[in-house]
């Protein structure tokens, strides 16, 4: 069983920067592929941004790259997104994901275990 824990969203106005965190449980983090999604009211949960098992390979939403960053911390078993420049219309629920086989994939659908999601708002 692996624990999804998201951390570290807000309130931030446009512009501003916020990073977000996921803890996993689980003795294999370091095979897990971990992916961001988000989700705004009425949406259908969209996909942000994956990083490989071995950090070797990260892929970004056409809507955030160039602003977002995932990383990961295999010491602290954490992946991150660090979130800069942020816009009203990424306002959602971010959402992390983990795909214990190690897919690296954009559909939610792959995902085998999330996060409870953590609320970012941004205003303008």
């Amino acid at each position: 069983q692996v624990q999804l824990v998201e951390s570290g969203g807000g309130l931030v106005q446009a512009g501003g920067s916020l990073r977000l965190s996921c803890a996993a449980s689980g003795r294999t983090f370091r095979s897990y592929t971990m992916g961001w999604f988000r989700q705004a009211p009425g949406k259908e949960r969209e996909f942000v941004a994956v990083i490989s098992w071995s950090a070797g390979r990260s892929y970004y939403a056409d809507s955030v790259k160039g602003r977002f960053t995932i990383s990961r911390d295999g010491a602290k078993n954490t992946a991150y997104l660090q979130m800069n420049s942020l816009k009203p219309e990424d306002t959602a629920v971010y959402y992390c994901g983990a795909d214990i086989h190690g897919v690296v994939s954009t559909l939610p659908r792959s995902y085998d275990y999330w996060g409870q999601g953590t609320q970012v708002t941004v205003s303008s």
